[in-house]
């Protein structure tokens, strides 16, 4: 969420991470959605049956986000990646999440390649690894739900795959709650990926104080606290289901981490890493303070 260029990653870095993910990058500048991009709401756990959700006044560790997975133009990103590789110590891994930018006229094909393209470029530049990213609530065209469509999810992981060749891939996915559905999208994509990254967030949409809805009506990916509950039920419903497969798949736990007894909920359902976003945005070190709750857990 907030490795917006090479500054940001090696602050973090500094702060206690060691796997960083450079925010969703294109194959074509793209401006970001315009404010609020980040609006606080009230919410306890989420399912995803969720119609809407107040507005807050004050962050609950909970917020709708409304970006819409902007972009710098390539030659931009391409080098700042390189210059972020370049800077990081050895032990640190860069990560580089890509998306596809889909046009009126294009098939799968056209955004399969557009994807490949993005990844290519992004392994080229010094990326450890690549994540391409199937999900995001806030944008309407296939480039965000491919997650839910798993035959085009398959067309462009092939293609991802045969542009990173033996670079680590990661697919970003959605919030997944039906076993038929996980079933069939892991069909799709075991063969091809290194990794599942779960769960984007859990869409809905937000009414203000005054009544009305914000975003123009439309759902938003509200992320943090929220989605702990509904992340960890789901990377369980993976690792269940993987158990049962031969394909080796590691699972990263996505959402709603803000201490090291959350990160070893995930641990203990099977994840084997965890993506950490909205608290480290509001709470920069909490990072350091997971790192060391971890390490004393593991000493007792």
């Amino acid at each position: 969420g907030p490795l917006l260029n090479g500054h940001w990653v090696l602050y973090y870095a500094r702060l206690g991470f060691d796997v960083l993910t450079y925010k969703t990058v294109r194959s074509i500048e793209r401006e970001c959605y315009g404010l609020p991009n980040l609006q606080p709401v009230v919410t306890g756990p989420m399912t995803g049956r969720e119609h809407e959700l107040p507005a807050s006044y004050e962050m609950q560790r909970s917020w709708a986000v409304s970006f819409g997975m902007p972009s710098k133009a390539p030659d931009v990103w391409r080098a700042d990646v390189q210059w972020t590789r370049d800077c990081l110590a050895a032990d640190k891994l860069l990560v580089v999440s890509v998306v596809g930018s889909v046009q009126p006229d294009w098939t799968i094909s056209d955004l399969a390649n557009d994807y490949a393209q993005c990844a290519r470029w992004a392994v080229q530049s010094g990326a450890d690894a690549v994540e391409a990213n199937f999900s995001c609530p806030n944008v309407t065209t296939c480039d965000g739900q491919l997650y839910q469509q798993p035959e085009q999810a398959a067309v462009v992981a092939e293609q991802v795959r045969s542009a990173v060749g033996s670079v680590p891939f990661i697919a970003k996915i959605g919030n997944i709650r039906d076993r038929e559905q996980a079933e069939q999208l892991l069909d799709r994509l075991c063969p091809l990926v290194d990794a599942l990254a779960m769960t984007n967030s859990v869409a809905t949409t937000v009414r203000a104080a005054s009544g009305e809805l914000l975003f123009d009506g439309q759902r938003r990916g509200i992320c943090g606290w929220a989605t702990l509950e509904a992340s960890i039920t789901q990377v369980r419903l993976f690792h269940t289901l993987l158990n049962d497969r031969t394909d080796r798949v590691a699972l990263i736990g996505v959402g709603g981490v803000f201490s090291a007894g959350d990160l070893m909920r995930y641990l203990d359902v099977g994840a084997e890493a965890v993506h950490v976003a909205t608290s480290i945005m509001t709470s920069p070190g909490v990072g350091l303070d997971i790192r060391s709750g971890f390490v004393a857990a593991q000493t007792r």
